[in-house]
């Protein structure tokens, strides 16, 4: 839907719209994530918002938008003539291409060049100031910029230091967070600084759905007359927020709803603090904008709601959500916790209310040990996997696997040709010695455009991880396929943290399977993994030309990203392609070699009686062999460099 659709026409996301409103009404809980499908309003409702945000008074010609009132002492701008004039609240969009520079500022190259001064050029983060930053699909920004904005939005400052600059700057401003959890999930450390998260999915009920369309429609064929029917409710909106904002500092946190927060966030084994801080903020939003003149039970239900479901999750692959029964089992056992101590009561807490032991983090979230057993293959515990990286210099996404030269990284030397961004001291190294002889007399430099040069920058980049696993019935053993199960998982985990894309082969029986296409949804990958079937005949061949397929179709997608296929076998083929299946397999490995495919064999034979096989794919693949006791970095330390085939 387009800017301009009216916040209170938006049907039903009422979680969602609360979020905000609270958020509005007191920045300081930490901002929204959205997580949902696409098609579901979600940029409509976070637009909608930005108009109903007060106007803002500031200095005028003040770039970071300093409140007459309080203007900041320490603004790069000051000192202010303190003449103010009044603009609507700003909607500030972050891109998912946005650099650093983009978002937190930089060095104003044109008046260093031209002038010889240091001077800032205010990024993204300063345009947002007193208003909204809106990043949609923010889980695939990357994740050194999510840090950045998170910084700031818990600070309310921004902090630059680069390039011979230094400057802290105002950056107060309501964060808002839009994601497709099918596109890949955030890392639970990220998830937990947004204050707030809301789940948004299509409505199934017909008659929302019908309003749906009847007001979208409505708004296509007359936009003004439909924001006009729905000004008075926007205004209202408008109205009681700025109502809420001015009511917030007398609003009282009584000593009993505090110990209610803090023994709800306790039960559901939330990490450190902030949960609980995020919580009492978003209480005492809700009671300012419900009217109240103090929090009560009310307020920290609708506010745990919101700032809980996303800091469930221990471990990456769990999902984030919160049960409506749980949490009204959670508010029930906080009740008892609500009320201070009698001094009769046990004072070590070692007991909960009627001598019973207080909730654990099982007895809340339903994960206790009473549930059904799990099929034959329970992968073993993960582990903390080695590095396997692709040799050479790539120029992919960014990542934490392998080497790339790109835009980001650390600056390695200046070139004429090639590079990206201009090397500031390359260049003026490269002027200097001409300015005599081009005329210099000002504080200028005197540029030629062959004195330009750009920066050589090398970090990491993301990679394409395929994963082509072997269920057949040589691996179908109760403790190897656990194992392998559990080593695959680890290597998931890996790849989550690094940031790549994965996909997943299997083989058995006759037939190789693409059981998930590339994706940067890991999660999705250990879900198919966890259901995987085993038994029957091993078809080798047959699964590395599925790879060799789905690698072929991804180059095309996807040039820059380099693939590394990692195959999990004890390369014992049964079912040929034409002849023989141990060679038919070696001919097809040739194929991913000569493509220039980086491949590392994890070779998980056991027993007395070794017949080598994987070795020897993996050398047909031109890659590494692994054995499967050595991917852990806790027994063997070192990177796993997997060569890519020559053509």
């Amino acid at each position: 839907m387009s800017a301009g659709y009216p916040f209170s026409a938006v049907v039903g996301h009422d979680d969602l719209r609360l979020a905000l409103l609270l958020n509005a009404v007191h920045p300081t809980i930490g901002g929204v994530l959205v997580r949902g499908e696409k098609g579901t309003a979600k940029s409509t409702v976070v637009r909608g918002l930005a108009a109903l945000l007060p106007a803002v008074r500031v200095v005028e010609g003040c770039r970071f938008s300093c409140d007459p009132g309080a203007p900041d002492p320490n603004c790069p701008d000051a000192p202010h003539d303190l003449v103010d004039s009044t603009r609507a609240a700003r909607l500030v969009e972050l891109p998912v291409g946005a650099t650093e520079d983009r978002l937190i500022g930089s060095l104003d190259l044109e008046r260093a060049l031209t002038e010889g001064v240091r001077a800032y050029q205010p990024g993204l983060l300063c345009a947002a100031h007193r208003g909204v930053l809106y990043v949609d699909e923010v889980n695939l920004l990357h994740d050194h910029l999510v840090d950045l904005l998170l910084d700031a939005a818990a600070m309310g400052r921004a902090h630059v230091e680069r390039e011979g600059v230094s400057v802290s700057h105002a950056a107060s401003f309501l964060l808002v967070g839009t994601m497709n959890p099918e596109e890949g999930e955030l890392r639970p450390q990220l998830l937990d600084r947004f204050g707030l998260t809301v789940e948004v999915a299509a409505a199934r009920d017909v008659d929302v759905r019908t309003e749906v369309i009847r007001r979208r429609l409505a708004f296509e064929a007359d936009p003004a007359g439909f924001a006009a029917e729905w000004a008075a409710a926007d205004r209202e909106l408008a109205d009681r927020i700025v109502a809420a904002q001015r009511a917030l500092p007398s609003v009282r946190l009584p000593d009993k709803e505090l110990r209610r927060i803090a023994a709800l966030c306790a039960s559901f084994g939330v990490d450190g603090m902030r949960a609980d801080l995020v919580v009492a903020r978003t209480a005492m939003a809700h009671a300012a904008w419900r009217g109240g003149e103090a929090v009560e039970e009310q307020d920290v239900e609708a506010a745990a709601r919101l700032a809980l479901p996303h800091r469930r999750r221990r471990d990456p692959f769990d999902e984030p959500g919160l049960d409506e029964e749980q949490l009204q089992q959670a508010l029930r056992d906080a009740a008892d916790s609500a009320e201070p101590p009698l001094p009769d009561d046990d004072p070590d807490g070692t007991d909960g209310p009627g001598g019973e032991p207080p909730p654990t983090e099982s007895s809340v979230d339903g994960n206790g040990s009473g549930g059904q057993s799990q099929p034959a293959a329970v992968p073993d515990p993960a582990f903390r996997a080695r590095l396997l990286a692709v040799d050479g210099v790539g120029e992919g996404a960014p990542g934490r696997r392998s080497r790339a030269r790109a835009g980001f990284g650390r600056t390695l030397r200046a070139t004429q040709s090639g590079g990206h961004g201009v090397h500031l001291v390359g260049t003026l190294t490269a002027a200097a010695p001409h300015q005599t002889t081009r005329g210099r007399t000002g504080a200028g430099i005197l540029l030629r455009r062959t004195d330009i040069r750009h920066a050589v920058r090398e970090g990491r980049e993301s990679n394409l991880v395929l994963f082509a696993v072997d269920a057949s019935g040589s691996m179908a053993a109760r403790k190897r396929m656990s194992a392998v199960t559990g080593a695959v998982v680890s290597l998931l985990l890996d790849a989550y943290q690094r940031r790549d894309k994965v996909g997943l082969v299997t083989f058995r029986g006759t037939a190789a399977d693409l059981v998930l296409p590339p994706t940067s949804s890991v999660e999705a990958a250990v879900a198919r993994l966890r259901r995987l079937g085993t038994g029957g005949r091993t078809p080798l061949a047959e699964g590395l030309l599925r790879a060799h397929r789905t690698l072929t179709t991804e180059r095309l997608r996807d040039p820059r990203r380099r693939p590394l296929l990692v195959v999990v076998t004890d390369g014992r083929a049964t079912v040929p392609l034409r002849h023989d299946p141990v060679e038919d397999s070696m001919r097809v490995a040739g194929l991913l070699a000569a493509d220039g495919v980086a491949s590392v064999v994890v070779d998980c034979e056991r027993g007395p009686v070794r017949l080598g096989l994987p070795a020897r794919l993996a050398t047909a693949l031109g890659g590494t062999c692994v054995r499967l006791d050595e991917l852990s970095s806790d027994v063997v330390t070192g990177v796993v460099r997997a060569a890519r085939g020559a053509a």
